[in-house]
Formats: C-alpha cells, structure tokens, sequence
C-alpha cells in the first residue's frame, strides 16, 4: 500500500512538472515598455534620442564659445579656462571623439591633458601614448582613484573615442554636508572600443591635491571639459540621458505560469 502511495505520488509530480514544462513562467512584475530608439547607421554618430553637445558648428550647447571651433573641430584655447554645457545632467551615456597635439611637448601630466568631468568626478584625457606617469592619472583613468585596465591609446594626433555611461551618486544631505551616501557613483569607459573601466564605484570628487570625498552638490550637473594649457581637440559630442537606477520595480503578483 505504501510503494502505490509513493508511486502515485511520483506520477501526480511527473504530471505535473510536464504541464507546467508547456507553460510560460511570468515574474509577476509590470514592466513598462522600452521606448523605441533608432540607433545611428555608423557606429558612434548619434541615435535618434541623443543630445547634440557639439557637431563641429559651434558651441551654442555650452556656456562660453571661447575655444576655437574650426573645420568641424574644437579646439581648447589655452589659457581660455574650462567650458561647460548649458544643460545639467544626472546618469548619462557620453561619447567624446578627441586628439592629443600631434606636436610633442612636455612630458607626464604636460603632454595633452585635458579631461571630461561629470560634475566633480574627472575622467582624464592625456597623451599616454608612450609617456609615462602615475597610472592612475594616465588617460582612461578616473583621476587620482583608478587606473584604466589597458593602455589602448593612439599616437599623439590620431583621433580616439570615450563612450562613457555615468551612473550618477544619490547623497544624503543635512545642514549642507553629507550624511550618507545613499548610492555611490559608477563610471564604465569605453576607449577606443576597449572596455578601460568596468562599472567602477566612485569614491568622491576626484581632487588633485585632496584624498577623495563626497561634496555636497545637486543630483544634476553640467559636463565639462577641462582647459589644461595643451591644445587637445575634440569631435562628435553627445549624450544621452539614462535612468539612475536599474532596480526592479514591485511585482503585482507572485510569480506565475500561463
């Protein structure tokens, strides 16, 4: 009596398993639906929902048209100081096009250092093409915290691409200091095609004098680039926003199967 009990039992769990084996399993999450992007036909000129930071015509996304726009580029004016675009932004994906002088002077941090900053945190640019210096200042990296993987630069003169996604910090903030970081940022560099970065946590504003350390700053900021005395240029510019966080939204019912 007791095997024909197991056995029916076996049987009832096989039957089963074999129904639900013809069904679909459902997460029980709503999903919203993806909205529709028409990518671009040539790889890294921009899709349909990109912002347009500069196409080689003028600089009317940024706050000062001080640096020298000519034959479709821009070119930092030395001495000229930083630009920054008009719009603020939160977590964006970024792709830059930039060249280091083709002229070599100076050597380390002297040889066409510029940089991309998300608000406080720096990605550096720098002509790292055999010269050397501290590796976590050398191009690709995020400055003075994390060192990229490879050194996939081109020689001094040859254009180079960033596509960067910024996931931008969440901060607590009481009385104007920060009380805790709610969620950290995250950089990932692409350079060249090359992963440099992975998804790599932020750990503050990337001071070139101070440990890092989170400041207290709104959740959106401008992007800018940074004049640092070399004649770096620079090509196809644009952004596209991105929401903050990848979390899951709440399930409206236990996962089922249909």
């Amino acid at each position: 009596m007791k095997k024909k009990m197991t056995l029916t039992v076996l049987l009832i769990i096989f039957a089963a398993a074999v129904v639900i084996a013809g069904q679909d399993w459902k997460s029980g999450i709503a999903w919203t639906k993806p909205p529709i992007v028409t990518p671009a036909d040539k790889p890294g000129d921009p899709p349909s929902d990109a912002i347009i930071l500069f196409d080689g015509k003028d600089l009317s996304a940024w706050n000062k048209d001080s640096w020298i726009v000519e034959n479709g580029e821009l070119t930092v004016k030395p001495g000229s100081g930083e630009i920054q675009t008009k719009q603020q932004f939160g977590s964006v994906q970024l792709h830059i096009e930039f060249a280091t002088p083709s002229e070599v002077s100076g050597k380390g941090q002297g040889r066409g250092n510029s940089g991309v900053f998300f608000g406080n945190y720096e990605v550096q640019i720098l002509d790292s093409y055999e010269n050397e210096t501290y590796f976590d200042g050398q191009c690709g990296s995020i400055y003075k915290q994390r060192p990229p993987l490879v050194n996939v630069c081109r020689k001094p003169g040859e254009w180079q691409y960033y596509d960067i996604v910024f996931n931008r910090p969440e901060l607590k903030i009481e009385n104007n200091k920060v009380v805790e970081v709610i969620r950290p940022g995250y950089v990932t560099v692409f350079q060249n095609g090359v992963l440099i970065i992975n998804h790599h946590e932020i750990e503050g504003t990337t001071f070139y004098h101070l440990p890092p350390a989170y400041e207290v700053h709104e959740p959106t900021r401008p992007i800018r680039l940074q004049d640092h005395g070399n004649k770096t240029k620079f090509r196809n510019i644009w952004v596209r926003e991105i929401p903050d966080t990848n979390q899951k939204p709440e399930r409206t019912r236990e996962p089922y199967y249909e």
